[in-house]
């Protein structure tokens, strides 16, 4: 029986982990976990929330190409101040109004993952 989703990986370019920390860190709020030294080898970060709960993997991919529909969909909290606050740090925003009962927009990282954000309209205060 399957009981929660670890975590998420998704693929990056060779060379791109300063990119990636200086987006997953300085811009999403996420931290940085250190992989496994077998892992760690192949290149690549880790990172999740404080507590653990949300994951996500980038790890490398020689011939990497950016998924243009699949990605992590991440629920937040306070979903306006967390879109403004990527806006502030050069992040792309764009609004998406198709899914019932929530507010939600997709971003990307620096090397073209797809990102969706989205808070269920009852969580808002």
């Amino acid at each position: 029986m399957i009981s929660a989703v670890d975590h998420v990986q998704l693929a990056a370019p060779p060379g791109t982990e300063s990119a990636l920390r200086a987006f997953y860190v300085d811009v999403l709020g996420l931290t940085e976990r250190a992989k496994p030294p077998v892992l760690a080898a192949k290149g690549g970060c880790w990172f999740a929330t404080e507590d653990g709960t949300v994951q996500l993997h980038l790890g490398i991919e020689e011939a990497f190409h950016p998924a243009r529909k699949a990605h992590p969909g991440l629920r937040v909290t306070g979903i306006h101040g967390f879109a403004k606050r990527l806006q502030e740090r050069g992040a792309k925003v764009v609004w998406d109004y198709d899914l019932p009962g929530h507010d939600r927009f997709f971003s990307e990282d620096p090397v073209g993952n797809r990102i969706e954000f989205l808070e269920p309209v009852a969580m808002r205060s």
